[in-house]
């Protein structure tokens, strides 16, 4: 059973920093490119960075662009995300996502963690 689990979600202020997890098991972790998504209320989920396996690199949307870093650690089946200079506009529920190809949709997505919630208050 794949699982792909959350954590470091939570309430920060406007310019603040916050650092994402996810930890996957019941996959091969080398075979997916990883990646985060939000969903901001009323909003669609939206494509936010990705990281592939080999070469590890990296995709990021415009609007995170400078103030967001994804990073993976393949020994220990974790991708990051790092989020810097924080807006109230970054509010929303982070997920986590594993796909066979480069993510740059969510369309490509396999599996989907359950998400963290991140508010940010101005």
């Amino acid at each position: 059973q794949v699982q792909l689990v959350e954590s470091g979600g939570g309430l920060v202020q406007a310019g603040g920093s916050l650092r994402l997890s996810c930890a996957a098991s019941g996959l091969t972790f080398s075979n997916y490119a990883m990646g985060w998504f939000r969903q901001a209320p009323g909003k669609e989920r939206e494509f936010v960075a990705g990281i592939t396996w080999s070469y590890l690199r990296t995709n990021y949307a415009d609007s995170v662009k400078g103030r967001f870093s994804i990073s993976r650690d393949n020994a220990r089946k974790t991708v990051d995300l790092q989020i810097n200079s924080m807006k109230p506009e970054d509010t929303a529920v982070y997920y986590c996502a594993a796909s066979p190809t480069s993510i740059v949709n969510a369309e490509v997505v396999r599996y989907w963690g359950q998400g963290t919630q991140v508010t940010v208050s101005s």
